[in-house]
């Protein structure tokens, strides 16, 4: 596959500018819940922001291992000091980012190029696939002279979520006996030990030529400016364990190995080939080769978001990270998600142990709404969960034909559909009137909007919501095609379709022109405009005429959309809230107020493709999107943005579902338009 142009290539005024490039951030990814993020120009401003986050508990029990690298290079009887950190105080020091000349992605790994002088260093960040082991890698480009780099090496051992203060905390830093594997190199590495703590895991902390310093220092009061946007802890100390000291030659590197095994690879050349082979069979299983660069980067941007999740009867599981960098495995995510990350890029093998390992854990008719952080017993506070994973099971069988599955997995499908008509948890059960769903449990959320403080709850939709009435109606008509192509009997299925159909006309809203949110509700009828409705044009049967269907898109379109996706609220509404920031409970209470949804695009394109039949402005919807891949989490697609112009980017920097939907929403157009072109004019 011959070299490609980098999706994201950021310049000197884009690097040097800290209020451009700390708002930038990078992630990487090891395919078990590890990570390593930061931010383009350097300042750690998120207690997420770490070298090595490892899943100790994978694909959770996510830990700050290693926190950054502060390098300092000798050249020319210059010192160059390449960090940039803010203080408590509000200091900027040092200031590194003055010396940055260039960032760009290679695949998914962050390069970054320092201009030192007539000098020119690279360094490189990457993870090894399926280890908590992260490489950093340094790279002489040009010189004149040899240089002389040192790296010091910052750890802490706490859950990702919260910044610790040192106290008095001592680590035990010790050398180690680092002689490498004959097939790695005639060098002898040098590597360093940390406990944080007793029985805690160790960190390694190693190189292979470069000269070794233990350390013992903490640097204190490490200000986290995004925490403290968010009311939550903003300050952070750091231990220094460690000084990596070595001369660089022009052409020479430099390869560090920060991980949770003794044994991790230093030949950092073959580690950065199987990361970057591994990036460019991505874009090739997806049969991506011809598209457009932005499109390219999506096949491995998809893939960080896959993981294992092993259990002792399902040793292969997977399962999908909702967002980076504070989101586990959320079952309504994995299955909203699990067509674009999976199927569309080539990988249904993977679409289907996700499926599989799902199977094991549905329990009344219910898949698991999240897997907790801690603990072994799973979350399945979720009315709409279910029913997307029934869609991600159709997806599937569309895309590959395969009935093998569909065979072991259709009486689990029958148990979903019998335990949803007699009644599950939380008042989950089909209205014997109407055939409707119903759900709700004060004080519970159950469906995708499901902000709560305390015991305030943001957006109750107790009674029949639209888009769970919408997903009822597609899982019903998706087993009777299920039935049919297993040749069991598919009359009851279509039966309680066809009652599905002709009770969602009391959805309708004739003085409005559009769908309410919820009917039957305590207070009855909720007529709120919000794009649950899309749904019901969206999804591949839907219960609406086309002219009411229209009339849901041209209304989504005139009050919903904006150019990253649709808000969750109508501005003209009472309740709408147009910026998400501040502490919990403002945030919470714009979550679904108003607040846009990145992956609400790729329901609005597909219900724009069906009302209209017209791929090219299908696809003119996308674009801001993509031009969105070098904003906020570079190469990745924001959670969430602001309901009121400009539309800041909010929440998490990488969502699965928002990645999701844009690949799957490209595929759609494509074949649309690729349908068109065979048809010809009409």
């Amino acid at each position: 596959m011959p070299p490609r142009s980098p999706t994201i290539d950021f310049a000197r005024d884009r690097c040097s500018d800290l209020s451009i490039s700390q708002s930038r951030e990078w992630l990487v990814t090891n395919g078990v819940g590890g990570y390593a993020m930061g931010t383009v120009g350097g300042p750690r401003t998120r207690a997420y922001h770490g070298l090595l986050v490892a899943a100790l508990d994978p694909p959770l029990g996510r830990t700050l291992l290693v926190s950054h690298v502060d390098e300092t290079v000798a050249y020319d009887n210059h010192e160059y000091e390449l960090a940039t950190h803010r203080w408590g105080d509000g200091t900027v020091d040092p200031r590194g980012i003055v010396h940055l000349d260039r960032f760009r992605l290679d695949g998914t790994v962050p390069v970054w190029t320092f201009a030192l002088g007539d000098a020119l260093l690279e360094k490189h960040v990457w993870m090894e696939p399926g280890a908590n082991t992260t490489y950093v890698q340094y790279r002489l480009l040009r010189a004149r002279t040899s240089v002389t780099l040192r790296a010091k090496t910052f750890v802490s051992h706490r859950d990702h979520h919260a910044p610790t203060r040192a106290g008095d905390w001592q680590m035990d830093v010790s050398a180690v006996d680092d002689g490498l594997r004959p097939e790695q190199s005639e060098e002898v590495g040098s590597g360093l030990r940390v406990d944080a703590y007793d029985g805690a895991t160790p960190i390694f902390l190693r190189s292979a030529g470069a000269e070794l310093t233990p350390a013992h220092t903490w640097y204190r009061d490490y200000a986290l400016p995004v925490e403290t946007d968010r009311g939550l802890p903003d300050r952070e100390d750091l231990l220094h364990a460690a000084t990596y000291g070595t001369p660089l030659a022009p052409g020479e590197s430099l390869t560090l190995a920060f991980s949770t095994e003794a044994d991790a690879s230093l030949d950092g050349p073959a580690a950065r080939a199987r990361r970057r082979a591994r990036d460019e069979q991505l874009v090739r299983q997806a049969d991506l080769d011809d598209a457009p660069a932005d499109i390219q980067h999506l096949a491995p941007a998809a893939d960080q978001f896959v993981v294992d999740r092993a259990t002792a009867d399902d040793p292969d599981g997977k399962s999908i990270i909702a967002g980076y960098p504070w989101f586990g495995d959320w079952g309504r995510d994995t299955m909203i998600a699990l067509p674009g990350l999976t199927l569309t890029t080539g990988r249904p093998d993977v679409a289907e142990k996700i499926l599989r390992t799902y199977a094991r854990h549905v329990d009344r008719g219910m898949i698991p709404n999240r897997f907790p952080d801690q603990g072994d017993t799973p979350e399945y506070n979720t009315v709409d969960a279910t029913l997307w994973y029934v869609e991600a099971i159709r997806a599937y069988v569309d895309a590959t034909g395969d009935t093998a599955l569909l065979r072991d997995l259709f009486p689990v499908l029958q148990d979903i559909v019998e335990w949803h008509e007699q009644g599950t948890r939380y008042g989950i059960q089909v209205d014997p009137d109407d055939g409707l769903l119903r759900a709700g449990t004060p004080g519970v959320q159950l469906t995708w909007m499901d902000a709560k403080v305390d015991d305030w709850v943001v957006t109750p939709r107790i009674g029949k919501p639209v888009e769970v009435n919408a997903l009822w109606y597609n899982a019903l008509r998706s087993l009777e095609a299920f039935a049919e192509k297993l040749d069991e009997p598919a009359a009851p299925f279509a039966d309680r379709a066809e009652r599905v159909s002709a009770a969602f006309s009391r959805f309708w809203a004739p003085k409005c022109g559009h769908l309410k949110d919820v009917i039957n509700g305590p207070s009855g009828d909720q007529p709120r405009l919000r794009p649950n409705q899309l749904f019901a044009v969206s999804l591949p049967h839907s219960p609406l005429s086309s002219e009411k269907q229209r009339a849901v898109v041209e209304t989504c379109a005139a009050h919903l959309y904006t150019p990253h996706g649709l808000r969750s609220l109508a501005p003209e509404g009472p309740d709408y809230v147009g910026v998400y920031r501040g502490g919990r409970e403002h945030r919470d209470g714009a979550y679904h107020q108003g607040t846009v949804w990145s992956w609400l695009i790729g329901p609005f394109v597909k219900a724009h493709l069906r009302v209209y039949d017209d791929p090219e402005t299908a696809r003119s919807y996308l674009a801001p999107l993509r031009r969105h891949l070098e904003g906020h989490g570079v190469g990745s697609i924001s959670e969430i943005f602001d309901g009121d112009a400009p539309f800041t980017p909010r929440g998490t920097p990488a969502q699965a579902w928002g990645v999701a939907k844009l690949l799957e929403a490209w595929a759609a157009v494509q074949d649309a338009a690729a349908e068109l072109s065979r048809d010809g004019p009409t």
